[in-house]
């Protein structure tokens, strides 16, 4: 099982700003004869879960389940929104409604990718204490059923200073990880709160000191925080500098951002609270939590808008950065029904299951030809290991040569197997009806009609694939001449 693997049992309550981010987009091929202003050629318009509402949205893309609670006014905005959180799965709405308080709006304009303006309709006066009472007593009665909670504060009123310190005070209650993120330059209207997130302009804000560029500056201000505020941890996050946490008794964790490549940093803030809520809820540390946040927001910078990130992603992304170690290989190495889950998450991720099995006493270009053959012609490949008990009965005496743990690590050490299953019986048939892959591809040595398997992946509209042989290739052959050599030396 995977680390993200956890996250499909968690359960979010997320109390915060909502808003709804429009992206207007087209080209800018000439100036206003009016004034000196670009002027847009709209070509499109996309609308995407703003605010508190993308962080639910990241928390379902990531596997887990969000209860997100709300204000929205009477209006298109407050449906467009509902239409689309409502079509997510795992997303559950618990909005309460204000006749005379707008839906917060953010439109902004992109020309070729560039943003040019963005244009806001918001009102951010305190909700009324009718409201924020129907809000907290819906955060009271959800709170049992939830493993953590998010309060996402966009300053548009709805986190008042009572709002936030009942949330706090019901988190506790039912000892549930809070985190926070803030928007105010009184960090102590978060006291008692597991984490919070500032970014490095709302750390400037709250204490003076920039921590941007400077590690040093960046604990300094953590402690300071950490002394001010009454929190537990303060991740701070620094842009292209990465995270640093901070917490008492313990000394400052540095992280270094992961993205390959910045496109767009809207949203990447709900990304990380999403991530850390998701992983503090499923009882990792907070260490590791922060350094998955700081991989998933790594992952949503190298998008464009108000993007997520999969749990699929984010395993690859965990994956990509820890090569070279072999708890990462073994970790690619599972049990079947690890594996299972693992496929469903892949295909609820939209990718294609492919699978293949064999011996692989040893490895050798045979071996990589069809491995690679089956990873190009699915988007996740599983790789069935035969048992050592199972290569006994299969094989002549002496075989196998390399133990099942040996070869699973070898072949979880390849980027074209995505996960290893060693199985004890003599054919893969119940691994692959417990599986369903959509693709099963053998050597060109076997037919379709004697690939055990074949049968069933046919059924439920899957396809069997065979590998052209590299001539002359076989771990029978080698071992044969390995074993004539000794004998004669």
């Amino acid at each position: 099982m995977t680390v993200t693997d956890k996250f499909n049992d968690i359960r979010v309550l997320c109390v915060g700003d909502v808003m709804l981010d429009r992206f207007v987009s087209g080209q800018v091929k000439r100036i206003s004869p009016e004034s000196p202003i670009p002027v847009l050629s709209i070509s499109g318009t996309k609308s995407f879960p703003g605010g508190a509402a993308n962080v639910a949205r990241n928390i379902a893309s990531l596997g887990g389940s969000c209860t997100l609670v709300s204000v929205v006014g009477e209006d298109g905005a407050a449906a467009e929104l509902r239409a689309i959180l409502t079509k997510l799965e795992g997303v559950r709405c618990v909005f309460c409604v204000s006749a005379g308080r707008p839906t917060s709006e953010k439109i902004r304009f992109v020309a070729d990718g560039q943003h040019m303006l963005r244009a806001d309709a918001e009102v951010t006066e305190p909700i009324s204490r009718r409201l924020a009472q129907e809000l907290l007593e819906s955060v009271s009665a959800l709170a049992p059923q939830h493993d953590a909670m998010v309060l996402s504060d966009y300053a548009k009123g709805l986190l008042t200073d009572e709002v936030v310190r009942a949330c706090i005070d019901i988190a506790k209650r039912h000892r549930l990880p809070i985190v926070v993120d803030p928007k105010s330059a009184d960090l102590h209207r978060y006291a008692g709160a597991t984490v919070i997130t500032p970014n490095s302009r709302e750390v400037l804000d709250a204490t003076g000191i920039d921590p941007t560029d400077d590690d040093a500056l960046a604990e300094a201000a953590g402690s300071k925080i950490l002394d001010t505020a009454a929190v537990e941890a303060v991740l701070l996050t620094r842009g292209h500098r990465g995270m640093t946490l901070t917490g008492s008794g313990r000394s400052a964790i540095h992280i270094e951002a992961s993205a390959r490549e910045v496109f767009d940093v809207v949203g990447a803030g709900d990304t990380v609270i999403a991530t850390l809520s998701l992983a503090l809820g499923a009882k990792l540390d907070l260490a590791e939590s922060a350094r998955l946040a700081n991989f998933a927001a790594g992952v949503v910078v190298g998008k464009r808008g108000t993007a997520t990130v999969t749990q699929t992603e984010l395993a690859d992304e965990v994956l990509r950065l820890s090569r070279g170690s072999l708890q990462a290989l073994q970790n690619k190495i599972m049990s079947r029904e690890d594996a299972a889950e693992l496929a469903r998450t892949w295909r609820k991720n939209g990718f294609k299951l492919g699978f293949t099995n064999g011996c692989f006493d040893i490895l050798h270009v045979g071996h990589l030809a069809i491995l690679s053959f089956s990873r190009q012609n699915s988007g996740r490949l599983i790789v069935a290991v035969n048992s050592d008990a199972s290569v006994k009965r299969l094989k002549e005496p002496g075989r196998p040569i390399n133990s099942e743990t040996d070869r699973a690590m070898v072949l979880a050490a390849l980027s074209v197997v995505d996960a290893v299953v060693i199985f004890d019986e003599d054919t893969p048939l119940a691994l692959i009806e417990e599986l369903n892959p959509d693709v099963l591809i053998k050597g060109a040595d076997y037919t379709i009609d004697t690939i055990v398997g074949a049968r069933h992946v046919l059924s439920h509209g899957g396809k069997v694939l065979t590998c052209e042989l590299v001539p002359g290739k076989s771990t029978t052959k080698m071992v044969n001449v390995l074993r004539g050599k000794a004998s004669n030396s």
